[in-house]
């Protein structure tokens, strides 16, 4: 229970990194382990130390985060990235979703609200900034064509958009860890989704839960 969340931070601006450990530091539950400046580096040194959270910035030379999160999801998808930038443009908002970003904030978000954000992700829940979210609305597809989901998996959705990590979907259900695993898995295949993030504003958008709960959802 007392382990520390692991972090990596990946932004081209050596001032924010240094910034963020800083105050990342007065938390004594969160380590952070490495550090890069752009998303290939991040990427050899991400595949070495295997944290638990990447902090990652959007707009990076060489490779930028959007694809350096896709490239990271494939090869580590235990690992969770929240997407930290200073530009709250609609497409890259939708990019860094699609490509598995588990939470979207801005780099003026205070720094209780990004430790917050931080320790959701290492629980597996999900935190958008509301800009962020209101934005997402506007974009999120709901399938022309889906397989219908068991009640179950929809009950699985509803408590993914109030923010449940897999552990207290478990206690909810009274079933095993492993046994919620599946019904996401099964739920993001039907739905032709890639990530939580991505099934928590499905669920809005189907009105399974409304904004507030998704904003305000804290597991």
């Amino acid at each position: 229970m007392n382990e520390k969340t692991r972090l990596f931070l990946c932004d081209d601006h050596a001032v924010v990194r240094q910034g963020l450990k800083m105050f990342l530091a007065l938390d004594n539950s969160l380590e952070v382990v490495g550090e890069a400046s752009n998303g290939v580096e991040g990427l050899e040194k991400i595949a070495e130390l295997m944290p638990d959270v990447v902090l990652m910035d959007l707009v990076m030379p060489i490779m930028d985060g959007i694809t350096a999160i896709r490239e990271i999801k494939t090869r580590f998808p235990e690992i969770e990235v929240i997407a930290v930038t200073s530009v709250l443009e609609d497409a890259k908002v939708m990019s860094a979703m699609q490509a598995g970003a588990m939470g979207y904030l801005l780099k003026d978000t205070k720094a209780d609200e990004l430790v917050e954000a931080i320790h959701a992700a290492g629980r597996g829940e999900v935190r958008l900034s509301p800009e962020a979210a209101k934005r997402l609305m506007r974009e999120v597809q709901t399938p022309d064509k889906s397989e219908s989901l068991t009640p179950r998996e929809t009950e699985t959705l509803r408590l993914i958009a109030k923010g449940y990590a897999n552990k207290l979907i478990a206690r909810a259900f009274n079933i095993e860890e492993r046994t919620v695993k599946t019904h996401v898995s099964n739920l993001l295949s039907k739905l032709g989704l890639r990530s939580r993030t991505q099934a928590a504003l499905y669920a809005l958008k189907i009105g399974l839960v409304d904004l507030d709960t998704l904003l305000q959802a804290e597991g």
